[in-house]
């Protein structure tokens, strides 16, 4: 792939469908201009109980913009509000919310009765970058506004219910509950992995936590907690590093010490048992969700090609499978080019490395800087650019970086050991 530098811009893809004139900076999140995009001027009509016909409008949409708990001036996110202004929607009873590619990944909002030229609605918590229609009543649909890019949530999370725990206690110590959020904890993650705990009776004195690797049974972080109040579920947050390097990949489990005010003491586990708040840390998760194959000879790194050789590994799938970021990090590259079609390069937290992903169906919603987390959707599979068929290409770039320097090597053994667990 030649340089990033001869790359369109970023919002190249910002175009009316007619005349692919650029939209202006008036717009809020999307402007969508009004004389190629909207529905032809047309309308129907319906037959009445009287024998005679009803006029009814063709909604037509001609500019969508983000009111609030926007992402950015460009970007929406779930429970943002979008104004969708044109004519006919005063019948509008819902917006639908297209996704990248096909049914799958649709989401709609109901609406409730607009005015002929605005209505409001609040973007779904599973919608995703990609046009957006109107249907009134009269299930009458509007057509489709070009891309609207959405910010997609990290991966759900929450905080897990603590549990009574079958752990040491001496008499007179505190009863205690404790629960973990996951099992399999993903370095990266918006919370890698989350320990939550209560004190039921007794007067704690003293209150520590300690993260475990339980390949010996060492203690590898530890937290001195505040005296809580009895009762109240306390929670303790792991980002997956220890001091400042991220920890190697393994099975862990969190103990929770409890001193009372007698100095009698509990604790979360059994001595030589430490099953209970145990999870694996994974470094990566694999990108590509949903079935998928590795293709022949031709997809492996190092093939040849037209006057240069196949850079990365292509991971076929449907058109339209999400897309997720395989490690979390930061956004260094987004945007178009004539081989790579829509494509993202992150920079992998605490590795060194830049993982690139390219065909994907839409533009992603993340720009240069942004944060991503792992496992959150960046795109969707896609064939945009010079691609045959639907696949992700993926590539890996040692330091100094994608293009700045540093240079490719084969992805292929990575993508088929995280693809065994994840």
């Amino acid at each position: 792939m030649p340089s990033r530098k001869v790359s369109p811009s970023d919002d190249a893809w910002l175009t009316t469908g007619g005349g692919g004139a650029r939209l202006g900076a008036v717009l809020a999140v999307v402007g969508i201009a009004s004389g190629g995009l909207a529905a032809g001027a047309g309308a129907r009509t319906e037959g009445s109980r009287g024998g005679g016909a009803v006029f009814v409008e063709k909604p037509k949409v001609a500019k969508v913009s983000c009111l609030r708990r926007c992402a950015s001036r460009k970007r929406a996110r779930a429970g943002s509000t979008l104004e969708l202004s044109g004519s006919g929607l005063s019948d509008a009873r819902r917006v639908i919310f297209h996704g990248s590619f096909g049914a799958r990944d649709d989401a709609e909002a109901v609406v409730g009765t607009g005015s002929p030229t605005r209505l409001n609605a609040a973007v779904p918590i599973d919608a995703v970058t990609g046009p957006v229609s109107v249907e009134t009543g009269a299930d009458t649909r509007s057509q489709r506004t070009p891309p609207v890019r959405i910010l997609p949530p990290p991966p759900p999370d929450s905080n897990p219910t603590p549990t009574p725990v079958p752990g040491f206690r001496q008499r007179g110590a505190p009863r205690l509950e404790t629960g973990t959020s996951r099992t399999k904890a993903f370095f990266g993650a918006q919370r890698t992995v989350v320990f939550s705990y209560r004190i039921l009776d007794g007067r704690a004195a003293a209150v520590r936590v300690e993260l475990v690797r339980l390949q010996d049974g060492v203690p590898v972080q530890g937290w001195k907690e505040a005296i809580p109040p009895a009762g109240a579920v306390q929670t303790v947050v792991w980002n997956g590093m220890l001091g400042a390097a991220p920890a190697p990949p393994g099975r862990y489990a969190f103990r929770l010490i409890v001193a009372g005010r007698g100095g009698a003491v509990a604790r979360s586990t059994q001595a030589g048992d430490l099953s209970r708040d145990a999870f694996d840390l994974v470094d990566h998760q694999f990108p590509v969700r949903g079935r998928h194959d590795y293709g022949g000879a031709g997809a492996r790194f190092g093939t040849g090609r037209a006057g240069h050789s196949h850079q990365g590994q292509d991971v076929f799938a449907p058109c339209g499978t999400p897309l997720t970021a395989a490690r979390g990090g930061q956004v260094k590259f987004r945007g178009f080019h004539r081989s790579a079609g829509n494509y993202i390069v992150i920079d992998g937290e605490g590795t060194g490395v830049d993982y690139a992903y390219m065909h994907l169906a839409e533009p992603s919603p993340f720009e240069s800087g942004d944060r991503v987390h792992t496992g959150q959707r960046i795109g969707a599979v896609g064939e945009t650019g010079n691609a045959r068929g639907c696949h992700l290409h993926f590539e890996l770039w040692n330091a100094p970086g994608w293009y700045d320097g540093g240079r490719p090597f084969d992805p292929f053994p990575a993508l088929q050991a995280w693809d065994s667990y994840s």
